[in-house]
């Protein structure tokens, strides 16, 4: 079940950010019903473009758990979560997520992420981002080496 507390806190931290200079999004992971990581968008200040708030709240949660994987957890994000973002939300096992403003509310401040949406629903070859394979020859095995038991 949803609870607003924890939105209303992704909120707060989306309007802190603003104020210091960031863009207005702020996420809280929950897991067992405790707040385990709270993070804002830090682009502004790490020139990390991969710094979203959802990214940084998987990335401390994972740190204060001690593992990859975050099954049963929910995020609460101020904005509609980014393709990266809820992909890392499905590789990690997050169970759910909210979010309070959706893309279509940001359009207008330069803040939709409908072309990224497009973009990446058309075939490898078609999108603006070249995606080819390339394997050198004599290349092989690695998967391979990479057995089940060293998987995080």
């Amino acid at each position: 079940m949803p609870t607003e507390h924890f939105m209303r806190e992704a909120l707060d931290l989306a309007r802190a950010n603003i104020q210091a200079g960031g863009r207005p999004f702020g996420a809280v992971l929950v897991y067992q019903g405790q707040v385990i990581a709270r993070a804002v968008n830090e682009i502004h200040s790490t020139q990390d473009p991969t710094s979203h708030a959802e990214m940084q709240a998987i990335r401390q949660a994972a740190q204060a758990l001690g593992r990859a994987r975050l099954d049963g957890a929910q995020i609460y994000a101020s904005g509609h979560p980014c393709p990266m973002c809820l992909a890392a939300m499905h590789l990690c096992g997050i169970e759910r997520a909210w979010f309070a403003y959706d893309n279509d509310e940001g359009e207008p401040y330069g803040l939709s992420t409908a072309a990224v949406y497009a973009q990446m629903a058309l075939p490898a070859q078609q999108q603006s981002l070249p995606l080819r394979p390339l394997k050198p020859a004599g290349e092989a095995g690695l998967y391979a080496q990479w057995q089940p038991a060293s998987r995080p």
